[in-house]
């Protein structure tokens, strides 16, 4: 990956030779992800140029949109909401600070992951299970990680991969990411067809998809 500047931008630019087209992503943390083929410099400013209104637009969107703050071992946040480690929903996390005896930030934060992990499983599952069912589709597998750029995958052996963070944000969005990987065991692509999938079963999935590009999860 390489970093070039444009304007007033940094863009991290990765050349895939498999490629056929460009592509262009902005994260939640604001970074400008560009993806082409082998292609001139010319080619790549070109592109910019014409997306620069496009990448302003979504940097404001992210910019208007932090992510909430919390305090460690005081607060975590579930479904876009803070809440108290003294809570009835944090208490399995509460019982495991309470009972370590490594006060470091290292240690605190494998806690909140572990923690975070359990409850993407007790809620993700039985909406994954919930929706496959109405969409009448199978998968072999679900898997759960923390991941740094996707909230979700899926793969062409059907096995359904959620981040763990997505307990971190409102429940339509994770219905919606849940929808959009099912749809991709009949449609292993982003086609015309595949968003029609999608939002047949979730009428306002084109306006959570655009919120989602601009949600940050919490930071500490």
């Amino acid at each position: 990956m390489n970093e070039l500047a444009f304007e007033d931008l940094i863009i991290h630019h990765t050349v895939n030779k498999k490629l056929k087209h460009s592509y262009i992503n902005i994260t939640s943390e604001s970074e400008i992800l560009l993806k082409t083929p082998r292609v001139s410099k010319a080619f790549v400013y070109e592109l910019l140029q014409s997306k620069k209104k496009w990448i302003d637009k979504q940097l404001v969107k992210i910019q208007n949109n932090p992510p909430l703050k919390i305090k460690l071992e005081d607060e975590v946040i579930l479904f876009g909401e803070i809440y108290s480690i003294d809570t009835l929903e944090a208490s399995s996390l509460r019982i495991k600070l309470e009972k370590s005896k490594i006060n470091s930030k290292e240690k605190t934060l494998k806690y909140y992951d572990i923690f975070y992990k359990q409850k993407a499983l007790e809620y993700i599952t039985p909406r994954v299970e919930y929706f496959a069912k109405i969409m009448d589709f199978s998968y072999q597998e679900i898997k759960y990680r923390k991941m740094k750029r996707r909230w979700g995958s899926c793969s062409s052996q059907k096995v359904l991969s959620f981040n763990t963070e997505l307990i971190k944000i409102k429940k339509d969005f994770i219905d919606y990411v849940i929808v959009h990987e099912l749809a991709h065991l009949k449609y292993m692509n982003h086609s015309v067809n595949f968003h029609a999938l999608v939002d047949s079963y979730l009428p306002h999935a084109s306006r959570y998809r655009d919120e989602l590009k601009s949600t940050r999860i919490a930071i500490f």
